[in-house]
C-alpha cells in the first residue's frame, strides 16, 4: 500500500477489474522526464493509479495532469546540476552524472518505493534508477526498464557511437567485446559498482553484480525501447526481453498557453530557422550568439528556443526568442530545425518532416546524431566547432541536397506517436497482469 503519499493524486481505481498502482521513476532533464510523463497520462486515462518519482523541477507538470509525484531530489538540486559545465564536458560528463546523480538518488528513490506493495505495483523506470532494479531483485517488484534512445543497448553488431569508445563498423567484434569491457573495468563499474554492490548487500543480496550498463541494468522481465526499428534496429546481443514501441510523445502542449508575440512573428514571414541547446542547457550562449550571425549571412529569419534569455545577445527583428513552445506544434512551421540531438527533439523534429542539423555534445547525442544522418535527414557538427560561419556553411549544405525534402517527408509518415504509445502501454500492462 501506498501508506505516506497523497492518495488523492493518482486516479481513483475503485470498481475498475485489473486496476494497478504504477510507479515510474527517472533522473534528469525534461527530454527524459516528458516520456515518462506520456506514459503515466497513458496508465492513468487506462484507470490505473500513477506515480511520478522525478526531481521536483516537474512538480508543477506532473501534478498538473493528474498525475501523483514523489520527489526524487529538489528543484535547487536540478538547477545547480544543470548549471555545472561538467554536464556537457565529453570527458567528465558521464562522472559527473554518476556522481552527482545515479549514485545519490539510490537511497532516496529506495525510500520512495519503500511505501508501495510488489503485490499491487508495477515499476516502470530508466534504467539509471539503480533503485528500481533493487527493488525488484530484493522485493519482488515487476519491472519495466525504459530507454529512450538506441545507445543505452550495447551491441558489437551495430555498435552505438559512445565519446568514450570510437568503434567503427569495421572494428572486429572481439575488438569490441575487449573494449566494452575494458570501459566497465576502468570507468562504469568502477564509479558505480562499489556503492552499489554495498547498498545491495544492506538489502539482503549477497552476490555483487558486474556489468551494471552491460547487462545487470536490465530488467529481465522487460525492457521497452521507446524508439521505433527504423531509427535503431534490434541487434542479436540485445536483452531478450527487449520490446521497440516507437516514440512517445509529450511536450506539455495543452498545460502551455498561447505566445502571442510568438505567433505573430511566425505569420510575419518566411519559416524561420529554429535552434535550440536544450532544456538542460545554460552555457548555450556562444551557440546563440552563432546562430544569430548564421541567420544574417543567410538572409533567413532565425527563431531561438532559450531559457536563458539574459545570455542571448540583441537579436535584430528577423529574430525572435521564446523560452519554451511545444515543439509539436512549433518544428511544422519551421524551415530547419538545430539542435543538441536529444531523441526527443529529433523525433519531434521527425515527425514535422524539417531537416535538422545537429550538434552533438556528449552523452546519447553523437549516437541519435549519427542515426539522423543515416537516414538522410539531418546533418552534424560537434557543438565545440558551432561559429557563425560553419553553422551557415552547414545549413546551406543541408539546405542544398536534392532529395532531403523526400527523405524528410519519408520519416514523418512513419512516425505515429500514438501508436508507439499504444504499444507501450499494452507491454506494460501485459507485465502487470503476470
Amino acid at each position: 500500500m501506498c501508506g505516506g503519499h497523497d492518495s488523492k493524486a493518482g486516479p481513483n481505481t475503485a470498481g475498475k477489474e485489473g486496476a494497478m498502482r504504477f510507479v515510474l521513476a527517472t533522473l534528469g532533464s525534461a527530454g527524459d522526464v516528458f516520456p515518462m510523463v506520456a506514459l503515466g497520462r497513458g496508465l492513468a486515462a487506462r484507470g490505473h493509479a500513477v506515480w511520478l518519482l522525478v526531481n521536483g523541477h516537474f512538480e508543477a507538470i506532473v501534478r498538473g495532469e493528474g498525475l501523483g509525484f514523489l520527489p526524487l531530489g529538489s528543484a535547487a538540486d536540478y538547477e545547480a546540476a544543470m548549471r555545472d559545465p561538467r554536464l556537457w564536458d565529453a570527458r567528465r560528463g558521464f562522472e559527473f552524472v554518476v556522481e552527482g546523480g545515479m549514485l545519490p538518488a539510490l537511497p532516496a528513490a529506495w525510500d520512495a518505493l519503500a511505501a508501495f506493495d510488489p503485490a499491487d505495483t508495477v515499476l516502470v523506470a530508466s534504467g539509471l534508477v539503480f533503485a528500481a532494479r533493487v527493488a525488484q531483485e530484493a522485493r519482488g517488484f515487476r519491472l519495466a526498464t525504459v530507454h529512450l534512445q538506441p545507445s543505452m543497448f550495447r551491441s558489437v553488431h551495430d555498435t552505438p557511437v559512445y565519446d568514450q569508445l570510437p568503434l567503427g563498423p569495421r572494428t572486429p567484434r572481439w575488438l569490441k567485446r575487449l573494449a566494452f569491457a575494458a570501459l566497465d573495468a576502468l570507468l562504469i563499474d568502477r564509479l558505480i559498482a562499489p556503492t552499489l554492490n554495498a547498498f545491495r548487500a544492506r538489502q539482503g543480496l549477497s552476490s555483487p553484480v558486474r556489468s551494471v550498463f552491460g547487462g545487470w541494468m536490465h530488467s529481465p522481465e522487460l525492457v521497452l525501447g521507446l524508439f521505433p526499428d527504423w531509427f535503431a534496429a534490434p541487434q542479436p546481443d540485445w536483452p531478450v526481453a527487449t520490446r521497440l514501441t516507437g516514440f512517445v510523445r509529450y511536450d506539455a502542449a495543452a498545460m502551455t498557453p498561447p505566445d502571442a508575440a510568438l505567433e505573430a512573428f511566425l505569420a510575419a514571414g518566411p519559416a524561420p530557422l529554429a535552434f535550440t541547446a536544450g532544456s538542460a542547457m545554460r552555457q548555450g550562449g556562444d551557440f546563440f550568439r552563432a546562430a544569430v550571425a548564421a541567420c544574417a549571412r543567410l538572409g533567413r529569419r532565425g527563431l531561438l528556443l532559450s531559457g536563458e534569455p539574459d545570455a542571448l545577445p540583441p537579436l535584430p527583428d528577423t529574430v525572435f526568442a521564446v523560452r519554451y513552445a511545444p515543439f509539436s506544434t512549433l518544428f511544422p512551421r519551421c524551415a530547419a530545425v538545430v539542435h543538441h540531438g536529444g531523441v526527443g527533439t529529433a523525433a519531434q523534429a521527425l515527425a514535422a518532416g524539417v531537416p535538422q542539423l545537429v550538434t552533438p555534445m556528449t552523452h546519447d547525442q553523437p549516437d541519435n546524431a549519427s542515426r539522423l544522418a543515416r537516414l538522410g535527414v539531418a546533418a552534424s557538427l560537434p557543438f565545440s566547432a558551432v561559429t557563425a560561419g560553419v553553422l551557415a556553411e552547414a545549413l546551406s549544405g543541408l539546405l542544398a541536397r536534392p532529395t532531403l525534402a523526400e527523405r524528410c517527408r519519408d520519416c514523418a509518415r512513419r512516425v505515429d506517436f500514438d501508436a508507439g504509445l499504444a504499444c507501450a502501454l499494452d507491454a506494460i500492462e501485459a507485465l502487470a497482469a503476470c
